[in-house]
């Protein structure tokens, strides 16, 4: 079976935009780096600035809750630090995350696209020592572009991949392989992993990326398609290494 990585994606603040990598150093038992480094806590989070820690996705505000998130995109420069986001329904916006005043403009920023009946944005977050995954572990995640097109084929039409906000897309011919990769040792270029969990999917993914509008009944067609509600695997990272676009995956 042939497994080829075909695009690496890194979603600096967690749920507000994703940016292409070609290629991206993983680190054992780290997440990719500066892949979820911030998060949006809304006015009823538990995270607690003065002993930052991960904690779960309901304590921010994300896709799921605010759909029109999806639709964001985003550059993190390493070298500055700052962040440039991108959504359809607002101007550019460049920032410090790490600048209390510049991270303050950015929740004014970005709270218009915030879904008004869930609790509002209130600050940005991190937790220095992982990216605020939606794992308790520091994961990442693979995304067969075989099973996205079975997602694809019971639709009845083409949606983004980029749905899935996966950091590693895989080509394969296997729909749904992945799913038996649990415990698994896994090859992707030079990086070791092991498959831990399927990813479990949410409301995030009926939500276009392009647009943010609700348009396609994701959960439904693997429930009913499928007889699950997965799409990827959640791995971690056993032994450092470059990783390419174009490189192999191999299932060893």
């Amino acid at each position: 079976m042939s497994l080829t990585l075909t695009e690496i994606w890194r979603h600096p603040i967690k749920s507000h935009g994703r940016e292409p990598l070609e290629d991206v150093t993983l680190a054992t038992g780290q997440t990719l780096p500066h892949d979820r480094r911030w998060a949006v806590a809304h006015e009823v989070s538990k995270f607690d600035a003065e002993a930052p820690a991960w904690q779960p996705c309901s304590q921010f505000v994300i896709g799921a809750k605010s759909p029109s998130l999806q639709a964001m995109r985003a550059s993190f420069s390493e070298a500055t630090g700052q962040v440039t986001l991108a959504h359809p329904a607002l101007e550019d916006f460049t920032f410090s995350p790490d600048n209390a005043a510049e991270a303050a403009a950015f929740i004014a920023w970005m709270t218009p696209l915030a879904n008004p009946d869930r609790p509002a944005p209130k600050a940005l977050v991190t937790a220095p020592a992982r990216g605020m995954t939606d794992t308790d572990f520091p994961s990442i995640s693979l995304i067969n572009l075989a099973s996205h097109r079975a997602v694809e084929a019971r639709l009845g039409r083409e949606i983004s991949p980029l749905r899935w906000r996966g950091n590693f897309l895989f080509d394969s011919d296997a729909p749904w392989v992945e799913n038996s990769w649990v415990g698994k040792r896994l090859r992707l270029g030079e990086a070791e992993l092991e498959g831990v969990e399927p990813i479990q999917r949410c409301r995030a993914t009926t939500a276009s990326t392009r647009t943010g509008d609700t348009d396609a009944d994701t959960l439904k067609a693997l429930n009913e398609g499928f007889g699950h509600q997965n799409c990827g695997l959640y791995a971690r990272v056993l032994t450092s290494g470059k990783v390419r676009a174009g490189d192999k995956l191999e299932v060893l």
